[in-house]
This record gives C-alpha cells, sequence and structure tokens, in this order.
C-alpha cells in the first residue's frame, strides 16, 4: 500500500514536471515582447493623437535616443518618449512608473498617458482613472519656465494616498521633458556641455577647523526657512482650493509652524562643526564616492518627515533639487542625530542626516534647494497640498577654482538612461532589502517559531490551554503585522506573475524587490514540501487569521455556527480550483485581465488597503466575512484561488506529521465534528488539500478527557494501578508499558 502511493506520487510528480516543461516550451517559443524596447512596445497599443493630438502616425525610432517622431502627413509635429528610458522612476513599488509623454517643437509638453505601473496603492484601491486623469492634465506643461523655474513652475496636483506616487510621476514627466528638450534643442532648450570657463570643486581639507553656530548661520553654511501659520494660512488662500481655505491652520498667526535648517554636512568645515569629530568619522565611512550629505533640523508644529516613511520607505515631504535633477530621500539614505555639536546650536525637535545618492550626479559646488511639501486634510481621506522652497549655495570658502577639463566637441545627446541609473535599478532591490531589515528579521524570526512549533507539534499539543493562546497569538501577529503593518499579503496574482515570468524571460531582481513577499514565498515553497498548503493558509495568511478572529468573536457572542452536509461541503470545495484554473488559463492570454479578475481576491481591500475603498469591494469583503461568522473560513474553503493553487504542489509533500488512531471515523467523530473547515471525511481521513495544520486534532489526539481512546487508555492503566495496589505482591511483577498514543 506504502509503495504504491509512493509510486503515485512519482506519476504524479512526472506528468507535472512534463506538463510544466510543454507550457514552457510552448510559451517560449512565441516572440517574448520583452526583447524589443519598451518604448515601441507600449506605442504599439497607443494612439499617436493621444500624446500629440493631431498628428496621424508615428515615425521611425531614432537611433541615437530613444524618441519617436510623431507625423502628421508625413512631417514631424512632435516628439514621444518613455521617461523611464531618461530618468529613474521608481516608486512605491520599487519598480518603474512608465509614462509616455509627447513635446512639441516649442517644448510644450503636447500628451501624457500612464501606461505601466506596479504601484500596490494604484493597482488595488485607488481608481486608475484618478491617476490617469492627474497626468493627462500635464499637456500643455511650458518646459522652458519649468527650465527657468528649476522644474518647480508649476501647482503639484496630489492624489490623497497616492503621495508619493505622484510625486514620482511629477519628477520624471519634468526631468525627462527636459532632457529630451535639451538633447533635440525644442524651444531653444541647448544641450547640456562642459563650461569652458574656470570652474569651481570643493576643496579637498584633511584637517577642518571647527565653528560656532553663530558663524556657520552667519556665513550661509547653514540655511533656514522659517514660515508661522499665518503664512502658510495665506499660501494655501493663493493655491485657491476652497476646501483648504476653509480649514486654515489654527492657532495665533505668530505661532511657529515650521523653523527648518539645512546644511552640507560633506564639506568638512560644515560637517565636522555640526557633527563633531566621532559622527564626522561615521559620516565619511558611510559616504561612498559620489554622495554627499545634508543635516536637516527642524521644530515648530509641522514635520518635515511625517510618517509616510515609515509605511514605504520613502520620505514624502522633502526632496533636493539641483538643475533639472531631483532626489527623495529612502529610510536606508537616513540616520538620527542626537544633537548638533556646534556651540550656541539651539535645540531642535528633528535631527536628521540624509546621504544624497550618486545617481542624482549632486555638484556641492553647484546652488541646489530643498523642497518642503505641506499638507492639509481636507475631507476624511482627502488632502490639499502646497511646496515652499529653501534654497542653500555652498559658501565660496569652501570651494577652490579650477581650470576647465576638455569638453568633446559634440555634446554627448542624452539618450538613454545614464550608467549610474542603470546601475542604481540593477542594485534596487538589495537598497530594499537593507531599507526593510528589521521587517525581514521579525518575519524570519516568526517563521522559525512557527517552524519550530510544527516539528514539535506533539509536545506544543498536550496543552489545550497552550495551543490555545499559541495559535491566538500568532494569528493576531499574522493580521497585524504582516498585514496591516507590512502589506505582505500573498495573492494569486504573485502565482500568475511567477510562472509567466519563468515562461518568458525570468529575472530573480523582480521577484527581489519585496523582501517580505519575497521570504513569504520561500517559506510557503519550503513548507509545501513537509507539511503542504496549510502552514500558509493555517498561520500566515492575513485574510484568514482575520476570518478566525472574527470568527472566534462571533462564538463568544454566541452567534450560531453552521455546519455545512458533507455531501454539500464536498461538492462546494471544487469552486476554489474552478476559479484558479479559469484565472490561469486567463493570464496565458493577459496577466493584466487576470489581475483584474483575480478581485474575487478580498485581500487588497481587507488587508491592503483596511477596507478605504470603493464601496462595492468593501461590501464584497464584508460580505465574505459575514459569512464567515456563521461558516468558519468559509472564504478559504470554497472561493480563495490562491488555497486552491498551492494546494496542487502540496500534493507532492514528503511527510505525513498528524498522527491518527485505528479508531478515528470509526467509531470516534470527535475530530472531524471539531475540524474548523472540515478537512477530515467521515471516515477519518484528513484530507491534505484542504486541511489547515490549525494542530487542534493534534490537541485532541493526545487529550485524556476528549479523545475516547486516550480516555479508554487512562481508565485501564489506572484500574491497573488500583489493582497493584490492593494487591502488594504484584508490585513485583514487571509492568508492560502503555503508550499514552499509538499511531
Amino acid at each position: 500500500m506504502f509503495g504504491a502511493r509512493i509510486a503515485v506520487r512519482g506519476v504524479l510528480a512526472t506528468a507535472l514536471a512534463v506538463i510544466l516543461v510543454v507550457l514552457s516550451t510552448f510559451l517560449t517559443g512565441v516572440p517574448a515582447a520583452a526583447t524589443e524596447p519598451l518604448i515601441d512596445r507600449f506605442l504599439k497599443d497607443l494612439p499617436v493623437e493621444d500624446v500629440v493630438p493631431g498628428a496621424d502616425a508615428y515615425g521611425q525610432r531614432r537611433s541615437d535616443t530613444p524618441v519617436v517622431p510623431a507625423l502628421k502627413d508625413g512631417e514631424t509635429v512632435g516628439h514621444v518618449f518613455l521617461t523611464s528610458d531618461f530618468v529613474t522612476t521608481t516608486g512605491y513599488s520599487g519598480k518603474p512608473i512608465h509614462v509616455v509623454m509627447g513635446v512639441d517643437a516649442n517644448a510644450k509638453v503636447t500628451g501624457v498617458r500612464l501606461v505601466e505601473h506596479s504601484e500596490p496603492i494604484v493597482l488595488i484601491g485607488i481608481p486608475d482613472s484618478k491617476i490617469q486623469a492627474v497626468t493627462e492634465r500635464y499637456a500643455g506643461l511650458d518646459l522652458i519656465k519649468e527650465a527657468e523655474a528649476g522644474g518647480s513652475g508649476h501647482e503639484l496636483d496630489i492624489v490623497s494616498g497616492a503621495t508619493v506616487t505622484i510625486m514620482v510621476i511629477d519628477d520624471s514627466i519634468v526631468r525627462a521633458g527636459l532632457k529630451v528638450a535639451r538633447a533635440l534643442g525644442l524651444g531653444g532648450l541647448l544641450p547640456e556641455v562642459a563650461a569652458t570657463g574656470p570652474t569651481k570643486i570643493l576643496k579637498d581639507d584633511p584637517d577642518p577647523m571647527s565653528e560656532d553656530w553663530e558663524t556657520l548661520a552667519g556665513d550661509g553654511s547653514v540655511r533656514a526657512l522659517s514660515l508661522d501659520v499665518s503664512q502658510v494660512n495665506d499660501a494655501f488662500e493663493r493655491a485657491g482650493d476652497p476646501r483648504a481655505i476653509a480649514r486654515p491652520e489654527k492657532g495665533d498667526p505668530t505661532d511657529t509652524f515650521i523653523d527648518m535648517r539645512v546644511a552640507l554636512v560633506s564639506v568638512p568645515t560644515i560637517g565636522r562643526s555640526l557633527l563633531g569629530d566621532a559622527e564626522y568619522g561615521n559620516l565619511k565611512a558611510w559616504l561612498d564616492d559620489g554622495q554627499h550629505a545634508i543635516v536637516i533640523a527642524g521644530r515648530g508644529r509641522y514635520s518635515f518627515k511625517g510618517s509616510g516613511y515609515v509605511r514605504g520607505g520613502i520620505f514624502d515631504r522633502i526632496q533636493i533639487i539641483q538643475g533639472d535633477n531631483s532626489a527623495r530621500f529612502f529610510d536606508k539614505q537616513h540616520r538620527r542625530l542626537g544633537e548638533i555639536a556646534a556651540l550656541g546650536a539651539p535645540a531642535f525637535n528633528e535631527l536628521d542626516l540624509f546621504k544624497i545618492p550618486a545617481e542624482m550626479e549632486f555638484d556641492p559646488a553647484e546652488p541646489f534647494r530643498l523642497q518642503l511639501l505641506v499638507q492639509r486634510a481636507v475631507g476624511p481621506i482627502d488632502k490639499a497640498f502646497i511646496t515652499f522652497d529653501l534654497g542653500y549655495r555652498t559658501p565660496d570658502r569652501y570651494l577652490e577654482t579650477v581650470a576647465p577639463a576638455a569638453s568633446p566637441e559634440t555634446p554627448q545627446v542624452a539618450g538613454t538612461l545614464a550608467a549610474s541609473d542603470a546601475e542604481a535599478l540593477s542594485h534596487l532591490w538589495r537598497r530594499i532589502w537593507e531599507d526593510k531589515a528589521i521587517e525581514v528579521g521579525i518575519l524570519v524570526a516568526a517563521i522559525g517559531v512557527l517552524t519550530a512549533a510544527f516539528f514539535f507539534q506533539i509536545q506544543l499539543t498536550r496543552s489545550e490551554p497552550v495551543t490555545f493562546w499559541f495559535r491566538i497569538g500568532f494569528l493576531v501577529f499574522t493580521l497585524v503585522f504582516l498585514g496591516w503593518y507590512a502589506n505582505a499579503q500573498l495573492s494569486v496574482v504573485n502565482v500568475l506573475a511567477f510562472f509567466g515570468a519563468v515562461t518568458t524571460n525570468f529575472s530573480w531582481s523582480a521577484f527581489l524587490m519585496d523582501p517580505m513577499i519575497f521570504v513569504l514565498w520561500f517559506s510557503v515553497a519550503a513548507s509545501l514540501l513537509f507539511w503542504g498548503r496549510g502552514v500558509f493558509c493555517g498561520w500566515l495568511c492575513p485574510f484568514g487569521a482575520l476570518q478566525e478572529l472574527t470568527n472566534r468573536l462571533a462564538k463568544l457572542a454566541r452567534i450560531p455556527q453552521i455546519t455545512v452536509p458533507w455531501a454539500l461541503h464536498e461538492r462546494l470545495w471544487p469552486l476554489k480550483y474552478m476559479i484558479f484554473l479559469g484565472l490561469f488559463g486567463l493570464s496565458l492570454y493577459s496577466l493584466e485581465l487576470a489581475e483584474r479578475y483575480a478581485e474575487v481576491e478580498p485581500f487588497k481591500t481587507a488587508i491592503i488597503l483596511k477596507f478605504q475603498r470603493d464601496w462595492p469591494f468593501v461590501l464584497f469583503a464584508v460580505g465574505l466575512l459575514s459569512a464567515g461568522l456563521f461558516i468558519e473560513r468559509f472564504y478559504c474553503r470554497y472561493l480563495c484561488p490562491l488555497g486552491a493553487a498551492l494546494a496542487i504542489p502540496a500534493r507532492l509533500r514528503m511527510f505525513d506529521w498528524l498522527k491518527r488512531y485505528r479508531e478515528c471515523g470509526n467509531p470516534c467523530l470527535r475530530c472531524a465534528n471539531e475540524c474548523m473547515v472540515q478537512a477530515i471525511h467521515p471516515e477519518g481521513h484528513i484530507n491534505p488539500n484542504e486541511c489547515h495544520q490549525c494542530l487542534h486534532c493534534q490537541m485532541l489526539y493526545q487529550s485524556a478527557k476528549k479523545c475516547p481512546v486516550c480516555i479508554k487508555k487512562a481508565a485501564k492503566r489506572a484500574k491497573f494501578l488500583r489493582t497493584t495496589n490492593l494487591n502488594p505482591d504484584l508490585s513485583k511483577v514487571t509492568r508492560l508499558k502503555t503508550p499514552v498514543a499509538a499511531d
């Protein structure tokens, strides 16, 4: 019997491998669109008049730069390009946001279309139409004025809940537009060429001085932006948003809203003066070639950091701008400071050190500005935004004049992504992992605890209270930390995307962009071989945890529980497999379309967006949770395509850990009746495809109060001991060991 089971598993494994190889061969035999330039791929489905009104055809892509002419009657009337070909466009997801835009001969933007992105808040929460509407309003933007204003010659139109995404799109449109306009000489904008006269560079001072605060503030080494309440209220009034005007900042008009200071501490004297010798030494060790650092100090009622960076890794209220280049700061580019070392320095509520990345090509000898985004709530979730600039120029005493380097005879056209940008993108996942090191560490520790619990499940389940509270505690951790905090909710979309990647151009970098999801998938893959799908579904799925915890509360509230008749139950559980196969088949035709239909999963609404979504999605999620109040884990049992996707490879698991008695199912039905997902057949067999590994049956397996087999054996032992006490001569008889449990 055992040998037959091994043989069947071997046949199943071989058949599955053959199917995957055949599918892979078939799908990879089709020419992959990914081998062609992105701009060509996106323009196939984008009418030219959408980005250059009046044009009737695309021309041939230029050989020197990825720009495509827009033609009207054969004449060039505009230029179309992809922003990610010219500047970094990394958003919350850690992946590029692809925007197609057009400009005309006068350096005016003719049209903008968001064509592809992986931003979670847009994919699964905010309607894509809102983001598209914002991007389309960039039509008419004058890039000449943007060049004169340093990229801030327009009002920023923010969509509440997608602040960073909109900022990245705005930044990429302006900077990419300026690069293309300069490269092609549109509107009289000239390509950037090397300076022909003497230039200034930062002095290399091996033994810098230490100055006091008054000296540094007096010569411009430290610059300030001070705003009071009245100034901020006036700025919102000038912006003209009636909702913001109706909600002015309260308090005395002369109260400090924010007093912010900035200093370029990679300048030796400034750095040593403000940081002190020890911290300045740490700074030099922290910075690599081409990197610089600033200190930002702030006090008042408004924080320049905010709280968004804790959730997404990006400081969305500040950015540094120099010429056509700008950068926002990630967690890993940030360090807190305890105090300012300079004598006479005032106290600040916030004091932070930020690293300027090398890919910005920052020049400390050139002026730059720190832009502060100020937000004001205008509704339950809506906000209005304005910006203020703090300008900075390194004092001349820290600079020296040098002769110019020989310039090339022909200016180089900024055609493709700079090498430093390309390198930054290729190593982006490493930076993201460093940013999420603490969260990843917590997750790995939790998985380690869970793994130990499963390896020693017999010892764990000997005590019913210990088993109960361990499970409740772990489910709360899964829901709150993994789900609502870290947004680490796996989805069937991940499965479809992985299969699509394997059958086209697979790259580990794409899957390493989200550390928490990657670690979870790795743990799921390992657990499938040992225990099946139940480790994830029963312990690590945030929505599953939400269902079980709400059902526990329902039981405490004495809400009646429904036991689905077995005949109906076993006919309902194939539904999830049908849903998964439908989505899988759809993904072979269009992954994007499959992602839309994957909304059958309520994970995005309930976990990622915490129910802050359009009412049909919320109603659907609440409906499923409501059904789960009466039928425990209703969605997991019958509808979850992810559970179905995991159950298929879980058939290849190598071990059967759950212990059973011969009496299980005949005559005893205790475990079957108490199984939360009815994964135990009436004859006592546990269906591994449906089991959630909750370990309740293993607790019953050892219970001297609930398991009839254990009760009977305990009674025999007690009788034997009584007999021994009544007949002292029997005490010399060698006692047979009576096992508490037998497989």
